[in-house]
């Protein structure tokens, strides 16, 4: 009994003086960012054909991609993205997004 006794003593004692570790505070954060915006340039600096703008629009997440105005300095697609529907100006000396407004669902 003595025995029992000591001996839970000792495991109290070192449960007391043994240090807590205590958890820090937790934090969830979400960061997303799709980079793709005004001054993005999709093919590296180099020219681009209208069908390459297309695939490279297409690689970055666009659908249903339609070529509207292919002649000139810059090409002009309309194409939808999640829910919405964007009109996108491609520089074609480089291939660098110069313009990129969302229009309306019913064009």
């Amino acid at each position: 009994m003595l025995r029992s006794s000591f001996v839970s003593l000792m495991i109290s004692l070192a449960v007391v003086a043994s240090p807590v570790a205590v958890p820090g505070k937790a934090s969830a954060q979400t960061n997303i960012n799709i980079n793709i915006g005004v001054g993005t340039s999709l093919n590296s600096g180099r020219g681009i054909t209208c069908s390459q703008g297309e695939r490279l629009l297409r690689n970055r997440g666009f659908r249903d991609i339609r070529r509207v105005d292919c002649r000139g300095r810059f090409f002009v697609y309309r194409a939808w993205r999640g829910n919405t529907r964007f009109e996108i100006g491609v520089r074609q000396i480089d291939g660098r997004i110069v313009d990129m407004r969302r229009i309306d669902r019913r064009r």
